[in-house]
C-alpha cells in the first residue's frame, strides 16, 4: 500500500486476509487550509432508530412540564446530560391495528392498518416503504452498507405468540418495499463479518478458516496499519490507535460470548453474550463502529420484539416482560415495567455518551446523528397507540433541543417521520398516513 503527503480518501479501506476495514475521518482527508465544510470528507450526517418493545409506563416516561425547562422523568433521567441536543415529544399518535403487530410496523413506515393485519399470514404480509430504507435509498450508494438492521430478539419460532398470526410484524421496524420486511439480525458475530469480512473475498472459506484460528481481522493488516502511521500526524494516530482498539475489543467481547457456548443450558447462536446487558451493549457498539467507519449512515435496531417473554431478574423483574406489560394499573407491576424502560433508556444513554465522545471531523459522532428513540406503544396495557413516548437526540440536524413538546390530539407520528426525513434532506410529500410535517422550529440540515 502507498500513502502519499497527499489527502488519504474519505473511503479508504485497509485490506488484508478475508478483512476489509474502512478508515474512521481523519485529518489527513482532509486537503490542508481547506474547510471541512468544503470537501469530500465533511463528516456525513446518520440516522438511526431505536425501538422499545410492549409499550411503556408513561406515567414514569412522561415530563411533568413543557418547553425548555422541563424537568426529566424517571425513565428519560439517563439522558438528561444530552439535555441540549434532544427533543422530548409528547402526544404523537400510531392509531388503530392489531394489538402488537402494528405497533412496530407503523413505527417508521407511518401505515395505520385498521383490521389489516388480523388473521394475516407470512405469505401476505404487506405494510410500506420505512423511513429507514428511503433515507438508505438515498443515500446508500455512497457507503459499503446501505442500512443495518439489528435486534436482541430472533422473531417468536413458535408462532404462538404473535397477534395477526404473522410473527414478521413483531420482530422488525424495517420494510424495504409494502411486502419485504427486513430481518433484524440477533447474533453479533454476523454483524461483525458484515462490517468487517472482507465482501470482495469470492471465498468465504477464507473467513471461516481464520475464525478458526482464533485470528483477529486485524492480524493480518498490521503491515499495512504500521505503512499508514507514519504518514499520519499525532492527532491522526491517536484517533486511528483508538479505533483499531475498539474494534479489536468489540471482537474480543464476541469470542467471550462465543466460548461461553460451551457451557450447560446457554440455547444462544455463537456471538450472543449470555447477559441482555453484554449483548446490548454490544450491538450498540457495533453500530457506533458501523458509523465511525462510514460503513453505513442508516441504521434501525430493536431492544426487544413485541410480545417479547424476557425477564428482567437483573433489575428486580422475574417475570416475562409481556405479561408484566399488562400492569391493569396496580402501581406494583406499573413500577417493575417502569424499571424495565428505565434499564433500556439507561443502556440507551451509554450509547449516546459513547457517541458523544468518538471525534468525527468538526464535532462528534453525536454531532453528526439524529437518533429516533421511543415505542410505536404506549400505555401497555390498554395496547394503546395514542400519546406515544418518543425522543429525538443529536446534532445531525437543527432541532433547537432540550425542549418537551406536547402536540395537538390527533397529531401523527409519521408527520414526525416525514418531516425528519425532510430535513435529512431526502424530499419525500408523505410517508404512509402521513398528513404533513410537523412544525418544529429549527429542524433543518
Amino acid at each position: 500500500m502507498i500513502i502519499t503527503k497527499m489527502a488519504l480518501a474519505r473511503r479508504t479501506f485497509l485490506r488484508g486476509l478475508g478483512t476489509t476495514l474502512a478508515l474512521p475521518l481523519l485529518d489527513a482527508m482532509v486537503p490542508a487550509s481547506t474547510l471541512l465544510a468544503n470537501t469530500p470528507a465533511k463528516a456525513p450526517t446518520r440516522f438511526g432508530a431505536l425501538y422499545l418493545p410492549n409499550g411503556i409506563a408513561m406515567p414514569a416516561w412522561t415530563p411533568a412540564t413543557e418547553g425548555a425547562g422541563f424537568e426529566f422523568s424517571q425513565i428519560l433521567k439517563p439522558l438528561e446530560p444530552f439535555r441540549d441536543s434532544m427533543l422530548v415529544l409528547t402526544g404523537l399518535d400510531n392509531p388503530d391495528g392489531t394489538p402488537h403487530a402494528s405497533r412496530p410496523t407503523g413505527f417508521l413506515t407511518g401505515v395505520r392498518d385498521g383490521e389489516g393485519l388480523r388473521g394475516s399470514k407470512p405469505s401476505n404480509v404487506r405494510a410500506s416503504v420505512s423511513a429507514d430504507q428511503i433515507l438508505a435509498k438515498a443515500f446508500g450508494d455512497q457507503t459499503v452498507l446501505p442500512s443495518l438492521e439489528t435486534s436482541l430478539d430472533p422473531p417468536d419460532p413458535s408462532g404462538s405468540g404473535c397477534c395477526g398470526g404473522a410473527c414478521v410484524y413483531h420482530a422488525t421496524i424495517s420494510w424495504r418495499s409494502e411486502t419485504t420486511p427486513l430481518p433484524m439480525e440477533i447474533n453479533p458475530r454476523a454483524v461483525f463479518e458484515q462490517l468487517f469480512g472482507d465482501s470482495g473475498s469470492t471465498d468465504p472459506a477464507v473467513r471461516f478458516a481464520r475464525l478458526k484460528r482464533k485470528q483477529s481481522v486485524l492480524d493480518s493488516l498490521m503491515d499495512r496499519v504500521a505503512e499508514l502511521e507514519r504518514e499520519l500526524g499525532p492527532r491522526d494516530n491517536t484517533r486511528l490507535s483508538e479505533y483499531l482498539e475498539a474494534v479489536r475489543d468489540v471482537e474480543r467481547r464476541i469470542e467471550k460470548a462465543e466460548a461461553q457456548q460451551g457451557l450447560p443450558h446457554i440455547d444462544q447462536p455463537p456471538g450472543v453474550p449470555a447477559t441482555f446487558a453484554e449483548h446490548a451493549r454490544l450491538m450498540l457498539d457495533l453500530q457506533l463502529l458501523a458509523f465511525q467507519s462510514d460503513l453505513t449512515r442508516i441504521t434501525t435496531f430493536m431492544f426487544g420484539r413485541e410480545v417479547s417473554g424476557r425477564a428482567y431478574p437483573e433489575v428486580g423483574v422475574p417475570e416475562a416482560h409481556h405479561a408484566t406489560s399488562h400492569h391493569r394499573y396496580e402501581p406494583e407491576l406499573m413500577a417493575k415495567c417502569a424499571r424495565i424502560n428505565l434499564y433500556h433508556t439507561t443502556l440507551f444513554a451509554e450509547y449516546v455518551e459513547k457517541l458523544r465522545a468518538t471525534p468525527d471531523g468538526d464535532g462528534s459522532l453525536l454531532d453528526h446523528v439524529v437518533l429516533v428513540y421511543g415505542s410505536g406503544m404506549s400505555d401497555s396495557h390498554a395496547h394503546s397507540g395514542i400519546g406515544l413516548p418518543i425522543t429525538v437526540l443529536g446534532g445531525g440536524i437543527n432541532t433547537g433541543g432540550g425542549r418537551h413538546i406536547v402536540y395537538p390530539k390527533g397529531t401523527l407520528l409519521a408527520d414526525l417521520v416525514l418531516t425528519l426525513v425532510n430535513a435529512l434532506g431526502v424530499p419525500l410529500e408523505r410517508l404512509g398516513h402521513s398528513t404533513g410535517q410537523l412544525d418544529v422550529e429549527p429542524l433543518s440540515l
